[in-house]
């Protein structure tokens, strides 16, 4: 039997926010549409072609997609090309997709809003300055 791999690695920009469903069993999934820019050059000029791959992801990674990410959200997908065919008004329609089996959020969780940082309650220098004078460094 000859060998074969089917694998893809994709980095790209969500174009619409997550829509979580759940399976009647109760699992989690999302479709989502990532964006994969590539430069080109036409005419002279380098201009962005883009690529636009559905991408579905199940269970705790759909979870997560919908928690964390909305439209815009930069993400690297790893997963594999999955060929769905049916039959619509008589017609044979087919669509190729990435089955998402690993998901990194990218960005430094600028995609997400992030909790304003805490100040301790008590701070007690090694020179013995207390908390009032933390913002005022003797230098």
């Amino acid at each position: 039997m000859p060998a074969s791999y089917n694998r893809v690695t994709l980095v790209g920009n969500l174009t619409r926010d997550v829509d979580l469903k759940r399976t009647s069993g109760g699992t989690a999934v999302c479709d989502l549409s990532l964006a994969v820019n590539d430069k080109v050059k036409r005419d002279g000029n380098w201009v962005d072609d883009v690529t636009f791959v559905d991408v579905t992801v199940w269970g705790r990674t759909a979870e997560v997609a919908d928690e964390y990410l909305s439209k815009g959200a930069s993400v690297l997908i790893e997963g594999r090309l999955k060929l769905d065919q049916w039959e619509s008004d008589g017609q044979k329609r087919s669509k190729l997709r990435v089955v998402g089996e690993r998901m990194q959020m990218l960005g430094g969780g600028q995609d997400r809003p992030q909790p304003a940082p805490q100040r301790p309650a008590s701070v007690r220098t090694p020179d013995g300055r207390d908390d009032a004078d933390y913002d005022n460094p003797p230098f």
